[in-house]
């Protein structure tokens, strides 16, 4: 049986098996190897998203992902008294609602590879342009940072990985554009800046794609003349 991937999250998650998209790439890099499922809530936040852990990571099954992302926080970070008051979740609060989703999970499996990824940084002019209708920004690029920073903080104390997406897309003049669509959501080029440090951090942690076994022969092993050879030791029940 293949391993799974699981990738959990709010929108960003939710699209990333658009074209382009960050799952997506995640998928084919190990297909055929593992199975990549997205579980991903637009608007959620980390408050929301306790209420789905033991609907989607029961306890009661020996059946669990190899690996897991955690991908919340955009939505927490948005800014008491804007728009969208209603989604924000005060710092302190996120993070130990990061701390409760990484226990569940190290309880569901142990061996289990949890990776949390920051929020990305905010373009608040991209935000006000896409919403004709919003005066001030509801999330500025300080606030996600002071998430994301809690975020890393949190690996470190629980001796995970983390992926510091907020400042990885920092780097890159011109990030606003080149990585963001609408100021928050990912570009094709942002995606592929997640795509990339994740499957890294999956080589570093976890395995690589190139070292795991297809599920299947390769086409290249079947014998033209003798099929069946190259399926000798496949059993149906």
């Amino acid at each position: 049986m293949r391993p799974e991937i699981a990738l959990f999250g709010d929108s960003i998650t939710e699209q990333s098996f658009r074209s382009g998209g960050w799952g997506a790439s995640l998928a084919d890099n190990y297909s055929r190897k593992a199975d990549v499922l997205v579980r991903g809530y637009g608007g959620y936040n980390t408050r929301w998203a306790l209420f789905l852990l033991c609907h989607i990571f029961p306890l009661n099954t020996t059946t669990h992902p190899a690996a897991v992302t955690v991908f919340f926080g955009a939505n927490d970070a948005a800014l008491k008294g804007r728009s969208s008051d209603r989604q924000h979740v005060p710092v302190e609060e996120y993070k130990e609602n990061l701390r409760k989703i990484v226990l569940h999970l190290k309880k569901c499996s142990p061996a289990m590879l949890v990776v949390l990824i920051t929020p990305p940084p905010i373009d608040e002019q991209g935000r006000k342009a896409s919403s004709k209708s919003m005066e001030l920004p509801e999330r500025t690029n300080e606030m996600a940072g002071i998430y994301a920073r809690q975020c890393v903080d949190l690996t470190n104390d629980l001796g995970i990985r983390s992926i510091d997406i907020w400042s990885k897309m920092q780097e890159t003049e011109g990030w606003q554009k080149k990585f963001l669509r609408d100021g928050l959501h990912l570009t094709p080029e942002g995606n592929s800046v997640v795509s990339q440090e994740v499957i890294g951090v999956f080589r570093e942690s976890w395995r690589a794609a190139e070292q795991m076994p297809y599920d299947f022969p390769h086409q290249s092993k079947i014998d033209g003349q003798n099929p069946e050879k190259a399926f000798q030791q496949l059993q149906c029940l």
